[in-house]
């Protein structure tokens, strides 16, 4: 659909007074723009997330479709599959009444140890760059505009809304800008300015204050001609914010602009037109979804959302190790099947944080494989050991009732209602509520002992059949949900004992505070912490042994969960939590085959890797888990997917591991040796080197063919023949690496990447553009080429040995 005219959108904006101007650029709600009847606006709808549209509403939310992690879409280096992905995220929000997703996340994974890796595409700009550009022009191709998130430098969660990134000038635009200039290029409509500040050398300020970053790089040197947004909270004044660029101030309805926009342009400190440009990008988008009077929103694409996840979160899947061909495993001749590990049983599909979506439905590892197995096969499932270092949410059918009165100030009910259920906010239902009083049900069966933890956010006072048990004095304010903490409120911890036969039932009764969250509203959550009786810990072991002894096959299905990747807080380890390597060994000397799948978003190690069958990275895999695991074991999906970023074998040779700010900076001094650069710099060893995976093919490059010479500012075009020596249909993943004159190590990096498909014993062609921005470093103020005689190394991964190189000489 074509934009609105520009004359008709200066038009509108005349019809406004200065206080209505300002009104629209500070949302009315936290997911909501606000409305004018006099420009022919309605209010744009916006939603989280990078792995998912959650929709607008935060109590009681629709169901939503919970895709797998970013990095998972990155793993397959399928410019098709973001483009089929962005068919998806176009639906899901037209389903929402949602007009703007808040994704792509476009930060780097500067190091594993950040709590959003798992929402980041790679830990390289090229690849990043590729992946998102694809997903937001299919995205918007529906009508729905996308949000690159988080300009820039936005690479740890700890003091994440304070801290400064000290990055300089060529590294910030040859790495860390390089991605979001690329979607810019694609046409974003929106971007949102980071938390952090960012100190380029030049300039020092909050991301939403540089008027260097969102002013004169993205607007005026960029073109970009969207809406600059706020990250939710990080604008906290008024007339630095205005100056700079920022268009929109969210969530709403309070924050720095609104009256005081008005009287700083009544002082002098900001001009009206500058007022003026932010609403006429605010209607622009608003043209572009459909919310302005006259503009007809594009029909939404229609897609058949299971199948497209199933099919992604399949081919993301990595192959690390297949000794003897273990997999795919062949049904023929399977008569049991050890199923064992926490994740396993509780598969982990999505990480947590702003990502975090309500699936109707979640497909367990168990589920997928008894229904492609059928009846005559076995699946017996056993844990193994437990994975959490914090209570796993109560089962929903052991809360046997839930409600909650809502409380005026001097104690009168203002209101009552069931509460959703283990989890749950806890929304006043206007303005005099200033407390409430929740009732809780538990009924307990299972004998043994019952650990729960009743868990709430803010100043509560907690009893059980009667008794106070648990005082907490504590006011919550934002910070709780910008940390994280509103996912895990502290709460009265139960020791509960059922014996054999009994049916236990507790009454739980808490009064709690109704806190104000700065901008995120007023609101408190319920959290009902449960684990229930379990067997020790080596009886566990003992237990997925002999599963494991029984089986014609074992499948370990270890991992993270979302007590480990999340937004609001960084990883401490990359080591697996628990017991889970010992119970990987355990199994792999009682099984006669042992595959193991890694259930994680974010690097861990894998100590075991050499000493197992097979080895499957699975990522968070979405609410099909579960079948797409079984399609992929069974072999009806090839396993296409290639790391996105390096697998260390040690956490002591990662070569950037600082996530925590040095007196409010953290600085990155390790300009652009970071991921697979870092690691051919330092000449350290990984476990499994950058855009490394086996799959079910066995891929050789034969030839490579491009220019001997070319003209500064000319791409190079490469025509690449690779050769499928397998017995199998598969998938391969090009990649096209460059050595610069003189390359010293950690200069290899990432220039062209392309997916071909062959059958058996079969060739195919890949051709492939190495821009010209490869060729070129950002020096004294610009893109200056370097010349020299280039290496175009071509092959399946960062460090294959079985690469072909081609030279070519580019004029200065």
């Amino acid at each position: 659909m074509p934009d609105h005219p520009a004359d008709d959108l200066t038009e509108r904006v005349a019809r406004l007074t200065l206080e209505q101007k300002a009104d629209l650029l500070t949302g009315a709600t936290p997911w909501l723009t606000r409305p004018s009847p006099v420009a022919g606006l309605r209010a744009i709808a916006l939603s989280d997330g990078p792995a998912g549209v959650r929709g607008t509403r935060d109590v009681e939310p629709l169901p939503s479709a919970a895709f797998p992690n970013p990095t998972a879409l990155a793993a397959t280096w399928d410019v098709a599959a973001a483009e089929r992905l962005g068919a998806v995220f176009a639906a899901e929000a037209r389903r929402q009444d949602v007009d703007v997703v808040l994704a792509p996340t476009m930060n780097l994974q500067r190091t594993p140890y950040g709590g959003r890796h798992f929402e980041n595409y790679s830990e390289d700009p090229v690849l990043t760059a590729g992946i998102a550009a694809a997903l937001v022009a299919a995205i918007q191709r529906h009508g729905v505009g996308a949000t690159p998130k988080h300009l820039v430098a936005n690479e740890s969660e700890t003091e994440r809304t304070s801290y400064v990134a000290r990055v300089d000038e060529a590294t910030l635009r040859e790495v860390y800008l390089a991605p979001f200039e690329a979607v810019v290029e694609a046409g974003a409509w929106t971007v949102m300015a980071a938390y952090n500040g960012l100190d380029d050398g030049v300039e020092a300020a909050p991301a939403t204050e540089h008027r260097r970053l969102l002013r004169s790089v993205l607007k005026d040197e960029w073109g970009f001609d969207g809406l600059v947004m706020s990250d939710w909270m990080a604008a906290t004044t008024t007339v630095p914010t205005a100056l700079a660029g920022l268009d929109l101030v969210m969530p709403g309805p309070d924050g720095p602009w609104n009256e005081r926009l008005v009287e700083a342009v009544r002082r002098g400190d900001v001009d009206e037109a500058e007022v003026d440009d932010k609403v006429v990008r605010l209607l622009r988008l608003a043209g572009r979804v459909g919310a302005l009077d006259g503009a007809t929103p594009a029909p939404a694409p229609d897609v058949d959302v299971r199948s497209e996840l199933r099919t992604l979160a399949g081919r993301a899947m990595v192959l690390l190790r297949n000794r003897s061909e273990t997999l795919p495993l062949t049904a023929h001749g399977l008569g049991r099947v050890a199923l064992i590990g926490p994740n396993a049983v509780e598969p982990h599909v999505q990480g947590d944080g702003s990502a975090h979506v309500n699936p109707e439905h979640v497909v367990t590892p168990a589920e997928g494989l008894r229904a492609a197995l059928g009846p005559d096969v076995v699946v017996e499932v056993e844990p193994g050991c437990d994975a959490h270092t914090v209570h796993p949410t109560l089962a929903a059918d052991l809360l046997a009732s839930a409600s909650v009165v809502y409380l005026g100030a001097d104690g009168t009910e203002r209101g009552a209602g069931p509460l959703a259920g283990p989890s749950a906010r806890i929304a006043p239902p206007d303005a005099g509520t200033v407390a409430a009083r929740l009732r809780l049900v538990l009924a307990l069966d299972e004998p043994g002992t019952h650990d729960l933890v009743i868990g709430v956010l803010g100043r509560h006072r907690t009893a059980v059949d009667g008794e106070a048990v648990w005082t907490h004095d504590a006011t919550a304010t934002e910070h709780e949900v910008l940390t994280g903490v509103s996912h895990h409120p502290p709460g009265a911890p139960l020791l509960i004992d059922v014996a054999p036969g009994e049916r236990r039932e507790v009454n739980v009764d808490v009064e709690v505070e109704i806190p104000t969250l700065g901008d995120f509203g007023r609101w408190s959550v319920l959290v009902i912490g449960h684990r229930p009786p379990s067997p020790p810990a080596d009886e566990l072991v003992a237990r997925a042994v002999a599963a494991a002894e029984r089986a014609d096959v074992a499948v370990v299905v270890v991992g993270t969960n979302d007590e480990t990747e999340s937004e609001g807080f960084d990883r401490p380890t990359l080591a697996l939590a628990g017991e889970q390597d010992a119970l990987v060994r355990a199994v792999a000397a009682a099984a006669r085959r042992t595959v193991v799948v890694v259930n994680s978003g974010s690097p861990v190690l894998l100590p075991w890797l050499d000493e197992v069958d097979a080895v499957l990275w699975a990522w968070l895999p979405g609410q099909e888990a579960g079948h797409a695991l079984a399609d992929v074991l069974l072999g009806g999906t090839e396993p296409a997917g290639r790391l996105p970023w390096t697998l260390p074998a040690s956490e002591d040779d990662l070569p950037v591991r600082e996530v925590v700010p040095v007196d409010g900076v953290i600085d990155y001094r390790e300009a652009a040796l970071i991921g697979y650069r870092g690691w051919d710099a330092a000449g350290a060893v990984p476990a499994a080197p950058f855009g490394f995976g086996l799959g079910y093919g066995a891929w050789r490059t034969v030839s490579v063919k491009g220019p001997a010479e070319l003209a500064a500012g000319e791409p190079a075009e490469l025509t690449v023949e690779a050769h499928h020596d397998g017995g199998r249909t598969s998938r391969h993943v090009v990649q096209v690496y460059l050595e610069p004159p003189g390359a010293a190590a950690g200069d290899r990096r990432l220039a062209a990447f392309a997916v071909v498909e062959a059958g058996p014993d079969a060739a195919a062609t890949a051709t492939l553009t190495v821009p010209a921005r490869a060729f070129q470093r950002w020096r004294d103020g610009g893109w200056a080429t370097v010349p020299g005689r280039y290496a175009l190394v071509v092959g399946g991964h960062s460090r294959d040995d079985a690469a072909v190189r081609h030279e070519v000489v580019v004029a200065g």
